[in-house]
């Protein structure tokens, strides 16, 4: 079975329309193509959904479920931040993830936007020292599981998404391993499924895919399993490097 359950659209921070999307999935011979637009926060209106559109995009991937049954499976997502909002729409599976830490003084972090916007974080929030930023990055992924119980945990070192080109730390740091592996464990009595996602190398960021190699082998060592998605937010890069 060939198919990928992380695709953003319009709907959200993605560039074609589902429509555009399925199409593309379809000349691609996918068995399966999940929607996953972000879910509503009530501070991010660049990435997430308004509120208002969820009804829309319900009704938009339903219909294209129907209208493309006979050539292709169509499944109904969201991507579910640890601040998101209550969409108020049923799906069939709901991916897990950590884009903000929201600070003391009602100001979030941004994990994954620029490097900078991350080491200015660092530096006002947690002192300068990059492993406090760490661990409480993957205190809120843990949370986030907890909170949402997601179907599938995305792209779940997120944090190292400009190691390559803007090293901050070292991820063979005590701290940093201790941080993974206790976000790892608390993880899995609620959700045992992580992706390898390799949006961030069809973007040109990584030439390797999240998780690193050593978190991989942490989760099938504890009863975890993978699957792979692309995170694409376009046609070009729907499926990237899914065998």
């Amino acid at each position: 079975m060939k198919g990928d359950l992380h695709v953003h659209t319009i709907f959200s921070d993605g560039k074609n329309n589902p429509e555009e999307m399925v199409l593309t999935a379809i000349e691609k011979r996918f068995d399966y193509l999940g929607f996953s637009d972000h879910a509503p926060m009530d501070f991010d209106d660049g990435c997430a959904m308004a509120l208002e559109k969820m009804q829309t995009y319900s009704h938009e991937i339903l219909r294209l479920k129907e209208k493309y049954k006979d050539q292709i499976t169509i499944y109904l997502g969201l991507e579910m931040d640890s601040l998101s909002l209550d969409p108020g729409i049923s799906t069939d599976y709901t991916i897990g993830s950590v884009h903000y830490l929201e600070m003391a003084d009602g100001h979030h972090v941004p994990i994954d936007w620029k490097p900078e916007m991350l080491k200015q974080g660092m530096d006002t929030y947690f002192g300068g020292d990059i492993y406090a930023l760490i661990e409480a990055y993957y205190e809120q992924v843990a949370f986030m599981a907890k909170k949402f119980r997601p179907d599938i945990i995305g792209h779940f070192d997120l944090v190292t998404k400009f190691q390559e080109r803007m090293p901050l730390f070292d991820e063979n740091h005590p701290r940093y391993i201790a941080a993974w592996q206790k976000a790892v464990d608390s993880i899995l009595p609620h959700c045992t499924l992580f992706e390898i996602n390799t949006g961030a190398v069809s973007r040109g960021y990584r030439t390797t895919p999240y998780p690193a190699p050593a978190i991989q082998a942490y989760i099938l060592e504890k009863g975890g399993q993978l699957i792979q998605n692309s995170d694409s937010h376009r046609t070009e890069t729907l499926g990237f490097e899914i065998p």
